[in-house]
């Protein structure tokens, strides 16, 4: 499983709301809702949010591995 809770880390450390995300750099509440969700993203989506944040790809995501598996 993907997990973003990383992505929630990296914004209160970096002090940036998901507000400032919206409006400052245009994104939309969709994609803040599939990260919520660790719904699938783009890889194009994963690198904007780096160039954003000015971090690595670890500051976003992280692999879960499924126990079921």
């Amino acid at each position: 499983m993907i997990s973003y809770e990383p992505f929630y880390k990296t914004l209160k450390a970096k002090q940036i709301s998901t507000y400032r995300l919206i409006n400052e750099y245009h994104l939309s509440r969709s994609l803040l809702d599939r990260l919520k969700h660790n719904k699938p993203i783009t890889t194009v989506t994963l690198d904007d949010l780096c160039s954003i944040l000015q971090c690595k790809v670890e500051d976003i995501v992280v692999y879960i591995p499924d126990e079921n598996k």
